[in-house]
C-alpha cells in the first residue's frame, strides 16, 4: 500500500507519493494544465500514477488562512477533493498545508537552487511536505 500527496494549485498539482512502508514521502511529477478550470487531464494522470504505484489513500493540501478560516483557494481544493473522491473511488484526507510552500522555498534555498529554477521544484516538495507530515503524524498515533 502506498499514499499519495497532492499539493493543489491554481496551475500545477505537486505528486509525492510514500515508500511501501508508509515512512517516507518522494516527489514525483508536477502536473502542469494551461487552464486553471479544466481537471479532466489533471484528473486522468493523477488515475494513472494511482494505478502505476498502487495507491489505496490520497493526501490532499488544505490551504487554510493562517488565521485558520477557509479562504478561496482552500474552497476549491475542497471541490477538487470531491472530484477525486468521485473519480478514483479512494479516500482523500485533507491536511493543513500552511506554509509548505515557505518551506518548501527555504529547503531549496539551502540546498543551493538557483531562484529562477525553484518554480520548477516547489510543488513537488511541497506535496511532500504535505504527505510527509501526514506519514510523520500517523506514525505517532499507532
Amino acid at each position: 500500500m502506498r499514499i499519495m500527496g497532492l499539493d493543489f494549485g491554481s496551475k500545477t498539482v505537486g505528486v509525492a507519493v510514500s515508500d511501501p512502508l508508509l515512512i517516507t514521502a518522494q516527489g514525483i511529477e508536477i502536473i502542469r494544465r494551461k487552464d486553471e478550470n479544466k481537471l479532466r487531464q489533471t484528473l486522468a494522470r493523477i488515475e494513472a500514477l494511482i494505478e502505476e504505484y498502487e495507491v489505496e489513500k490520497i493526501v490532499l493540501g488544505l490551504p487554510k488562512n493562517m488565521n485558520d478560516t477557509i479562504g478561496e483557494r482552500a474552497e476549491l481544493s475542497l471541490e477538487f477533493k470531491d472530484k477525486l473522491e468521485r473519480r478514483t473511488g479512494l479516500p482523500v484526507v485533507m491536511w493543513d498545508e500552511r506554509l509548505t510552500t515557505v518551506a518548501a522555498e527555504r529547503a531549496m534555498m539551502e540546498a543551493g537552487i538557483r531562484r529562477e529554477n525553484r518554480k520548477d521544484y516547489v510543488d513537488k516538495i511541497a506535496a511532500c511536505l504535505i504527505l510527509q507530515g501526514y506519514l510523520d503524524q500517523r506514525g505517532t498515533e499507532n
